[in-house]
């Protein structure tokens, strides 16, 4: 026992110096934790191969991330993917597979371990990307926003994956197990529907008044399934993908999710550590080349599909590139896949190290091309314009007598907008969502659609007569280069820009704008004058009230909501 003890402490303090050097590289800790593995497996250390709890770690690791993953499918959820998203989604993954069936054909792969391979590089890790776009704050972006879209569609066609697989065997026909397996998993989830509707409704209020007995609750709940559909000649994945659905729709999910989450990432770390273990380091030659062929389609070939796929939207170059290069890396579903894949007996071990190979290649790959994605763009923006649909500008625009320009309708371009129309000054709205610019054109508001990045754009426009120009877009580099622009030409014009930090908004202000947009403290600047204007007039605020009441209803009823982090 104390030996046990000794040897997961040792695993604990290399997963520790490991994932300290991953957060100096700013790579993501699943790269570390994988690198951990190969250290304390039998080519090093050699202290991970005799230990059975970590194989239970990873088993409890997978199940949680697949209950969590059924916490958020939810009919809402689903029901909120977008258009974009789901035909850049489904289409990025049927040309992925085909290439990469294609590739694994010619590298001298069977057939079946060909299939395997191109649909695990078919799929993206939205824990990831979801990690690298809020670091960098563009979660809510455009790009940001179908980009995570996209990856949900992935994760739906990956879990259909996953269940199949992990309802067969290495004998007997494929077809009428999967068909067999999937009848009693829907008998079974049928006969829990009620049970989930009718029953945990009458006692989730009393487990949600103790957070302790909400949080072993979801636990018993999520393990417990998992086990019955086990015990029912089904897998612990399926049941705990189920146990989670069959929970979607409890108002306590998002909190269960919440406290699930750290238990997942640490026995997650066990799954991680096992797959570097298991890497044949021996025959790492052997994987040297499709390694590299698999990695080069991920990072080049998945970004190519998708920002084909949303040009024939007509999108901007920009958004898509930046949406094409959240698809540049595997998922954790790829590698769970392959580990199905091997415990049934389809495809050897060595296709597993191959895959964490690739793992290790594309993640890593990935995380910095994301991070980077500015620097990416400006280097190789004049060889993007294949990816981009090219508008008709009106050619009597600059004939036209805009007063004002607003570059970005969003949250912030809507307020905006009211106020010009107010003014009455002649406006015109600049967007680079070709969705918001066709219910502008439904509106008949004047509108054209393209990104401020585009000098050609810049040069269409009335720049040097404009009296307002505003721009709502969070970017820095993007009005910076648009201050510049106005500037050149228009000495005059009061220019309105947004930052999100004290140091834009100051370099901005070198730069030449009349006035930076700052979102996150305008509103406690407003409420302070409201404080020293209404003072305690219980009436003033009455009227305030229904201002805003009356604001956040229009707002709505136009399908606004206000994100986490304030970034459209």
């Amino acid at each position: 026992m104390v030996e046990v003890f000794n040897q997961i402490s040792l695993i604990i303090l290399v997963v520790f110096a490991v994932s300290f050097f991953m957060r100096l590289l700013k790579q993501p800790l699943i790269i570390g934790y994988i690198i951990s593995g190969i250290i304390a497996g039998p080519f090093f250390l050699k202290v991970l191969p005799g230990i059975d709890a970590i194989n239970i770690f990873s088993e409890f690791g997978i199940a949680f991330l697949l209950f969590i993953v059924g916490l958020h499918l939810s009919p809402k959820v689903i029901k909120e993917v977008g258009k974009i998203s789901l035909i850049t989604g489904i289409g990025q993954i049927l040309f992925t597979f085909l290439l990469g069936y294609f590739i694994g054909t010619l590298l001298g792969f069977s057939m079946l371990i060909s299939i395997y391979i191109a649909i695990a590089i078919s799929f993206s890790s939205t824990i990831i990307i979801m990690k690298l776009l809020s670091d960098k704050g563009d979660l809510y972006t455009l790009y940001g926003k179908i980009s995570i879209g996209f990856l949900l569609v992935q994760d739906l066609v990956a879990i259909i994956v996953l269940i199949i697989v992990s309802s067969v065997s290495s004998g007997g026909n494929i077809a009428s197990q999967i068909g067999f397996t999937l009848l009693k998993g829907l008998l079974i989830a049928s006969a829990l529907v009620p049970v989930s509707i009718f029953f945990l409704p009458r006692f989730q209020d009393f487990f949600s008044k103790s957070q302790e007995f909400l949080f072993v609750f979801s636990i018993a709940w999520g393990l417990g399934l998992a086990s019955l559909f086990f015990y029912a000649g089904l897998s612990i994945e399926v049941g705990a993908l189920i146990a989670g659905v069959l929970l979607s729709m409890s108002p306590y999910s998002l909190e269960i999710s919440s406290k699930l989450k750290p238990l997942r990432d640490f026995f997650l770390i066990s799954f991680f550590l096992l797959l570097g273990a298991q890497m044949t380091i021996a025959n790492t030659s052997e994987l040297v080349v499709p390694a590299i062929a698999f990695s080069l389609l991920i990072l080049v070939g998945n970004p190519l599909i998708v920002m084909s796929l949303m040009a024939l939207f007509g999108y901007t170059k920009k958004t898509n590139f930046f949406a094409g290069l959240t698809v540049a890396q595997i998922s954790e579903f790829s590698l769970i896949l392959i580990v199905l894949g091997v415990r049934v007996g389809h495809i050897p071990p060595e296709v597993l190290s191959l895959m964490t190979f690739i793992g290790l290649i594309t993640i890593a790959g990935c995380t910095y091309m994301v991070t980077h994605s500015e620097k990416l763009y400006q280097k190789l923006s004049k060889y993007l314009n294949l990816f981009e649909k090219k508008m008709i500008a009106d050619k009597k625009l600059k004939e036209k007598n805009i007063e004002a320009i607003l570059f970005g309708y969003n949250r912030i371009g809507f307020s905006i907008l009211n106020s010009l129309k107010r003014i009455k000054k002649n406006y015109l709205v600049v967007d680079y969502n070709p969705d918001v610019i066709a219910d502008l054109k439904k509106l008949r508001i004047p509108c054209i659609y393209g990104d401020i990045d585009d000098d050609a754009l810049l040069g269409e426009l009335p720049l040097n007569s404009v009296e307002i120009a505003v721009s709502t877009i969070p970017d820095f580099e993007t009005n910076y280069f648009l201050i510049n622009n106005i500037r050149l030409v228009n000495k005059k014009a009061i220019v309105i820009v947004r930052a999100h930090s004290i140091n834009d908004a100051l370099e901005l202000y070198k730069k030449g704008a009349s006035y930076v947009l700052t979102p996150h403290f305008l509103g406690g600047e407003y409420v302070a004058r409201m404080l020293s204007i209404i003072n305690t007039d219980e009436k003033g605020y009455e009227e305030e009230k229904e201002r805003h009441i009356k604001m956040l209803k229009e707002r709505y009823a136009k399908g606004q909501k206000h994100p986490t982090v304030e970034k459209d």
